[in-house]
């Protein structure tokens, strides 16, 4: 499942440069995470690096959002797919 931020979150600006995804941005009011873009840090480290650094842990999982540990990995494997090959020469 996807994580999300609650509404204690006092926009420390702490989570959202963590997330090697970049599925945490600033909302209306608070710092928000896209679900299409959150795997749970899967495939980059072993815990969830913005659980790990928030102040206030405001950031649990979201129930609304179930993702077994292999969608993770495959949501993990779609995000970076490309993002280490090398650019192609101009012609």
């Amino acid at each position: 499942m996807a994580l999300l931020i609650t509404d204690d979150c006092i926009n420390c600006d702490v989570c959202e440069p963590e997330c090697p995804n970049d599925a945490i941005y600033m909302g209306a009011e608070i710092y928000e995470i896209d679900p299409n873009k959150c795997t749970e840090c899967v495939g980059h480290f072993d815990e969830p690096q913005c659980q790990q650094v928030c102040p206030v842990s405001c950031i649990p999982f979201n129930p609304a959002w179930r993702e077994t540990p292999e969608q993770l990995r495959a949501k993990y494997e779609r995000l970076t797919a490309g993002k280490d090959a090398p650019a192609s020469p101009l012609p």
